[in-house]
């Protein structure tokens, strides 16, 4: 078939200029802050050294430091710059407290009268010479250094269950010792003004009125700036919808549809394999959950976990690294299923032996979590001492796994895409690239492609520059691109169903992009506010961040539109819809989104409200309402869906996806409304008035109000994973033990309904 034979492209073409314009836009800005990041990161010295001249450490022992950080998964107990786990302190914000009280006590008994101005200069004072490469501590700050080397030692070394790590989690006093100098070039960059302004290189964060950090001028006005953007967005938008009808599912489609019987749609062999991957998903699933209540406990009962030390087998942060990857391998294993489920329907076939592809993958993917989990508790545990960052654990929150097994995990999506476009191959070749089987197939591409930029932050870089990649993957990975996929997944489904036409849902595809990449691209910069960035990096993370809630108030819209446009279409319909569940963790998706990501993660994006905030009890709200009430819950309704062709009809049990939904969607309200948000809201509150390194201290933490809140969050967690995950586990498992048989390999149907164009009025 020739070019010019090709199906048209069903959209106006300026639906795609825009796409590649705000596709280049936003990228082009992130290569200029990915510039500025080289160039404006905190320094790190070759030495770092007393007024005598004596060395204190160098600029390996802070990089070794950090890899013992990293190596000792620390940042899933404690955090850098902020960015980490909760339980433990921010060891920037404690060696920063420690030290200046140190330095000012150390003035005080020499009897002097301005000792809080002196360790102000002391700390405020950039002493870093470029041309010799050293930087200067002054007396007082290199008898700090001394002191806190001894209290590491001690808090690290302990062998008591009052912390949450294993026992003596680090002994050797060499360790210690660079462990401490990458604190104290941490704390170094947080206090020391950058050259040529009136900040620090952290923009004076943390809040440390010991040292003078406050909150800058930037600060304040975008934070006053992003709420402008907001509302003027929302409003805008709201006209727009208000104004347009080509906006939005069109609810008043001249069509009805007969729903045909998930029985008497044909099932490929790749289809039937699909199940094994939701049932692979479910497991996943309930481990994660029972991690997570784990890790959890900590907060609630330090020292024991109901009478049993957890710590000695499952230390904090183990058990957070477990679980935060699990979060990741689930919600991904349900996508990668989704596809292979949707590709022949799209294609209208399956090429021969597909679904031995699908169970290699299968199988890479069991490799990929068994052998990375099995690596990082090496790791955390110090069985692995030498290319620990290759096959233990590389430590980075989100990117946990070693890089060895964050390539065969990178390796392993593309070899899915490779799948996915062996079965779309014939109908790729007829369609015009702009419309839905292209975009499924570049969404899809988007997935490993943007994954595998994780391999930019390496253990032995700078860690401003680590973080700067890593939030690829937190951000542009996950609420970019991982949008961008679930949008057309979700918007073919409904092609598929017969309830929108293909235009209608290309034209919202497009629009999606163009919101979501809009704030999205540039808005990733909100989560380095104070990780060593040039101030640019808060203004444009700032200003953009706020523009990504305008595309969520438009799901919140588009999902009402969709609950009416269904409920039509199942009046009109001659027999019964079967995914009503399915449909109704989409609507939990629409209602999370708006909640969890725009709500709460617009909360803790202003810039003024992060800096007292981040790395408390606000994040991990935010974090849990967007993780799992969108991905999660999305992920849910993608197995539901492809489960509801895959397992026999008589054998499809209703009610237990009823429970499914209405315990997962409860418990995490739960979650979130008796725990996360008020115990967040009294940390911020502690932070603003008492100090955010007081706010993150283990005493604070485990304060008697905290931990009747932290209680609180039981009955929410039981309901959780016994009425929420038990139940899909169920569903996965008739997935297997009741499926319908697989038709001929290159059969499939194009529709999963008949449809008739009613005849306009």
């Amino acid at each position: 078939m020739t070019a010019s034979s090709k199906r048209a492209l069903l959209v106006a073409n300026g639906w795609v200029q825009a796409v590649i314009i705000v596709l280049l836009f936003g990228f082009f800005v992130l290569g200029f802050l990915a510039y500025r990041t080289y160039t404006g990161e905190p320094p790190i010295p070759p030495e770092v050294a007393d007024p005598s001249g004596r060395v204190l450490f160098t600029r390996a022992d802070i990089l070794e430091g950090q890899g013992i950080f990293l190596r000792n998964g620390l940042m899933e107990y404690g955090s850098i710059f902020g960015h980490g786990a909760y339980l433990g302190p921010d060891f920037t914000a404690d060696y920063l407290h420690r030290a200046a009280w140190m330095v000012r006590d150390f003035y005080r008994q020499m009897g002097w009268d301005r000792a809080q101005a002196q360790t102000l200069a002391d700390f405020k004072t950039n002493r870093y010479d470029s041309a010799t490469g050293t930087l200067t501590f002054t007396i007082a700050q290199a008898a700090a250094f001394t002191q806190l080397c001894s209290y590491y030692q001690i808090y690290f070394g302990q062998t008591s269950s009052n912390h949450g790590l294993r026992p003596e989690a680090i002994r050797d006093l060499e360790s210690i010792r660079k462990l401490t100098a990458f604190f104290a070039w941490s704390a170094w960059a947080s206090a020391a003004m950058r050259p040529g302004k009136s900040y620090s290189y952290t923009n004076n964060w943390p809040p440390e009125a010991l040292v003078g950090n406050h909150p800058t001028a930037d600060m304040v006005v975008w934070s006053v700036l992003s709420l402008i953007a907001l509302l003027g967005g929302i409003g805008i938008l709201l006209f727009a919808f208000g104004r347009w009808q080509f906006l939005g599912w069109h609810g008043a489609e001249r069509r009805a549809v007969s729903f045909k019987r998930p029985g008497e749609v044909p099932l490929t062999p790749a289809q039937r394999v699909s199940a094994w991957f939701f049932f692979v998903m479910a497991m996943l699933f309930l481990v994660q959950t029972l991690l997570g209540g784990a890790s959890q406990h900590y907060r609630a009962d330090i020292s024991s976990f109901f009478g049993l030390h957890l710590n000695t087998w499952l230390p904090f942060n183990l058990a957070r690294t477990w679980h935060v990857q699990l979060a990741i391998f689930w919600v991904a294993t349900s996508y990668l299923a989704a596809g292979i489920f949707l590709a022949p329907m799209i294609a209208g076939r399956e090429p021969r032996r597909q679904h031995w592809l699908a169970y290699a993958l299968l199988a890479a993917l069991a490799l990929v979590v068994f052998g990375s989990l099995i690596g990082e508790m090496a790791g955390i545990e110090g069985w692995i001492s030498r290319a620990w960052s290759w096959f233990g654990d590389q430590g980075f929150e989100y990117l946990d796994l070693g890089r060895f097994w964050q390539i065969l995990l990178s390796l392993g999506l593309f070899f899915w895409v490779v799948i996915l476009f062996r079965g779309l191959r014939l109908r790729l070749s007829i369609e015009h690239r702009g419309n839905m089987p292209w975009l499924f197939f570049f969404s899809a591409l988007s997935i490993p492609t943007f994954y595998a930029v994780g391999l930019l932050a390496r253990p032995s870089s700078n860690f401003t520059t680590t973080d700067y990649w890593r939030f690829w993957v937190v951000h542009l990975w996950v609420e970019d691109f991982l949008e961008l996929f679930t949008t057309v997944m979700v918007a073919y489904i409904f092609v598929l169903l017969g309830i929108v036409r293909e235009r209608v849902a290309l034209g919202l595809i497009y629009l999606d992009i163009v919101l979501y990449s809009a704030g999205g691209i540039i808005g990733t910069m909100h989560h380095v506010y104070f990780s060593g960035e040039p101030s640019v990096h808060m203004a444009l993370g700032a200003f953009f961040s706020a523009a990504e809630v305008i595309p969520l108030t438009f799901l919140t819209l588009e999902a009402w539109s969709f609950l009416q446009l269904g409920a039509r279409q199942g009046a009109r319909s001659r027999t019964p819809f079967p995914h009503y569940w399915s449909v109704m963790f989409l609507a939990a998706v629409g209602f999370w989104n708006f909640l969890g990501a725009g709500i709460f993660g617009f909360l803790i994006n202003l810039p003024i409200v992060s800096y007292y905030e981040i790395g408390t009890a606000l994040t991990a709200n935010h974090g849990h309402a967007a993780m799992m009430g969108v991905y999660g819950m999305l992920a849910v309704a993608l197995a539901l869906f492809c489960l509801r062709y895959i397992v026999r009809e008589a054998s499809w049990p209703e009610r237990a996806a009823k429970v499914s939904f209405w315990s997962l969607n409860l418990g995490l309200v739960w979650m979130v409304f008796a725990t996360l948000l008020p115990l967040g809201m009294v940390q911020l509150y502690h932070s603003v008035s008492s100090g955010y390194y007081d706010a993150r201290t283990l005493k604070f933490v485990t304060a008697p109000t905290n931990r009747v809140i932290e209680w609180l969050r039981l009955p929410g967690d039981v309901l959780f994973i016994l009425g929420g995950v038990l139940p899909l586990v169920y569903l996965s498992w008739l997935g297997i033990r009741h499926a319908r048989p697989a038709a001929a390999e290159e059969a499939a149907d194009v529709l999963f309904t008949d449809v008739i164009e009613v005849p306009q009025q």
